[in-house]
């Protein structure tokens, strides 16, 4: 559910130090927030300029994130509603999934108001402004990627909450964790990886498991959130998702529903929700 923020700075239910934007829409970010950004983008842009597929990396260009201090969301909104039509919604670090679905909807990506402590660079329990900032709004700035992420808050918005947890899985396996093939070879898209330094190199390593992307499959496959992920669906351009956008998802749906899952490829512990 969504954390009440009653002032400038708060704490969410699990702990994290949110923050409410000012009058003019600006956050003051901490000395000690901006260091832990820094730290992050120090870490992550060497590891995604090799990796990730040429859209995430003209979008971060066109962003132009600054590497010394959290971002302004005013400042990337300039650059999302002139390429996209899309903007952030500043949102304290939970929020129901019916907001969840109106945002995505309406073209407003949800960027949670917190950043992680230095404590937790590796691992934190919910996403926060970097993961939604440098993870994904660079691929907002793409059309395919932008239409298929709208769609997709169109169809969970008048979905039942069974048919929430089968779109899950495919929010999971496509925005959070997908590959595409390029001509420069097997890149990365999904925001889950391109904001984990360990999911980076682990998704093109030889460990995980790679399969062509296909909906249904997606919409059948198990996942879970803790661990580094077992199996990448792959894309073979991302004109795929704007191809999907424009199907009959929610007839997918309830055929994987007809169909059930798939065994998972790992240990059934803390993994997907069973209700949205």
């Amino acid at each position: 559910m969504k954390a009440e923020t009653t002032t400038d700075a708060a704490t969410s239910k699990t702990g994290y130090r949110v923050h409410s934007p000012n009058d003019d829409g600006r956050i003051d970010w901490s000395s000690r927030e901006n260091a832990t950004w820094r730290s992050l983008m120090n870490r992550q842009l060497p590891l995604v300029e090799a990796r990730a597929c040429s859209e995430y990396l003209e979008g971060l260009e066109r962003l132009a994130l600054p590497r010394d201090r959290v971002p302004q969301l005013a400042d990337i909104d300039r650059v999302l509603t002139a390429t996209t039509g899309w903007r952030t919604a500043a949102v304290p670090a939970l929020i129901p999934f019916d907001t969840f679905f109106e945002l995505l909807a309406e073209r407003r990506f949800p960027v949670a108001t917190f950043i992680r402590s230095p404590e937790e660079m590796e691992y934190l329990k919910e996403p926060d402004i970097f993961h939604e900032v440098f993870g994904h709004c660079p691929m907002l700035t793409n059309p395919a990627f932008a239409e298929f992420t709208a769609t997709y808050g169109r169809l969970g918005l008048a979905a039942s909450s069974r048919e929430r947890v089968y779109l899950a899985r495919l929010y999971w396996m496509t925005v959070e964790f997908g590959l595409v093939d390029t001509p420069a070879g097997r890149r990365l898209y999904g925001g889950g990886i391109l904001s984990s330094p360990r999911e980076t190199l682990h998704a093109l390593s030889d460990t995980p498991l790679h399969a062509d992307f296909d909906a249904l499959d997606a919409l059948r496959t198990p996942y879970r959130i803790d661990i580094l992920q077992p199996l990448y669906y792959v894309l073979d351009g991302l004109g795929t998702l704007e191809q999907l956008a424009r199907e009959d998802i929610m007839g997918l749906v309830h055929q994987a529903m007809e169909l059930g899952l798939y065994a998972p490829h790992f240990t059934p512990a803390s993994a997907e929700p069973t209700t949205a």
